[in-house]
């Protein structure tokens, strides 16, 4: 509780004819506030060494805004998308995320040592003992305390550097764009765009780019260029292997192959079930014909956030997400039975080619695979 007597508290007129001076005064003296020590960073104002530090604080400050511009012109203008190895133009596109974190680093790092020198070379650094209580805050404090707010910024000379307020609003302000642009701008794509092309967030690598053309089953062996496909005998009753697209018009092209392993929506998981277990699927309607016997084949895009459901558990049938814990029920079409995701996994139409033995995609998925986005209907 405050000691303060009533004859010390003015009244609301004596209150509004104070001086910002006396009413830093008194909001001192009621907080209980002595202020030891409060020198002027620069007593004798204009000197050479207080344009000096001006000029480097406005100099960190337009560092950062340099930055800030030249990350935004790296993140919507230099070479992303993928190149392979030992190919023209692999050189620039594998500076593209280390040109990412040095130009948003250094913009960050800009403002904060703007921000540092500025407080270390014009705000007071002033020695202050108080007294603390729990109460609250008056009328009369809040006055004060707002009063003392403005004297400290009167006090801190920063209303009268217009340099240094310029420089600090265009590097945090082009800081700020640069954040803003790399936590959206990945998020701003047109769904409609291409819509029949493999590219758009309706398909996937397994569209069929032409009538007739096979979409094989090709695991991934840990060398890019090898190509391995699938048969029904390659997987044991319980099994679970991660599937890629193949296309024998990619056989020789090194960089296709490359590519479908690396492409986000690509990942497929093909189950074969226990013929037990696969008496007691439930197919959901319209992909009563996507399996083959007992084989099936799931994304493996979570449909929550798109982290990579990569585990099975044979003993249970569920399909386990490992970033947020969804689990799904290969033996009901793939439906979410816990955690946070709330649609089933996409199912690839799958079928054995005749020719060859192997496994063949029948289409793509009917719909749209990994999380939600504003036009989709699923």
């Amino acid at each position: 509780m405050s000691s303060n007597t009533p004859q010390d508290v003015p009244s609301d007129e004596e209150l509004a004819q104070m001086s910002r001076d006396d009413l830093v005064k008194l909001g001192n003296k009621l907080d209980g506030v002595e202020l030891v020590e409060y020198p002027d960073p620069w007593p004798v104002k204009g000197t050479r060494a207080e344009k000096r530090a001006e000029r480097a604080v406005a100099l960190w400050f337009l560092i950062a805004a340099l930055a800030g511009f030249a990350f935004i012109g790296v993140f919507l203008f230099w070479p992303h998308a993928y190149v392979a190895p030992n190919t023209d133009g692999y050189f620039m596109y594998s500076l593209f995320t280390p040109m990412l974190g040095a130009t948003l680093g250094l913009s960050i790092l800009g403002v904060g040592v703007g921000a540092l020198l500025y407080m270390k070379k014009f705000v007071p650094h002033e020695v202050a003992v108080q007294q603390r209580n729990d109460s609250g805050s008056s009328e009369l404090d809040k006055a004060t305390i707002l009063a003392e707010l403005a004297d400290a910024g009167d006090r801190t000379t920063i209303a009268r550097r217009s340099l240094i307020k310029r420089s600090a609003g265009l590097g945090a302000g082009a800081m700020g764009l640069g954040i803003g642009v790399f936590a959206i701008g990945g998020l701003v794509r047109d769904p409609w765009a291409q819509t029949e092309s493999k590219d758009s967030l309706w398909h996937t690598g397994w569209k069929h780019e032409k009538p007739g053309e096979k979409v094989f089953l090709r695991r991934a062996t840990g060398h890019a260029h090898e190509v391995s496909l699938v048969r029904p005998e390659d997987l044991s009753a319980g099994a679970m292997e991660t599937v890629f697209p193949f296309r024998e018009s990619e056989r020789e092209d090194h960089h296709a192959l490359s590519k479908a392993l690396k492409r986000s929506d690509n990942p497929v998981m093909l189950i074969r079930l226990r013929s037990e277990d696969g008496r007691k699927v439930v197919k959901h309607q319209g992909q009563e014909d996507f399996n083959y016997g007992d084989y099936y084949a799931y994304t493996k895009i979570c449909s929550h956030l798109g982290c990579p459901t990569s585990l099975y558990e044979d003993a249970t049938n569920r399909i386990l997400c490992p970033c947020h814990q969804s689990q799904f029920d290969a033996l009901a079409y793939g439906k979410p039975i816990f955690g946070p995701a709330t649609r089933k996994l996409a199912q690839l139409p799958i079928a054995v080619d005749e020719e060859t033995g192997y496994f063949i995609a029948r289409s793509d998925f009917i719909e749209p695979v990994g999380p939600a986005f504003w036009e989709r209907k699923s």
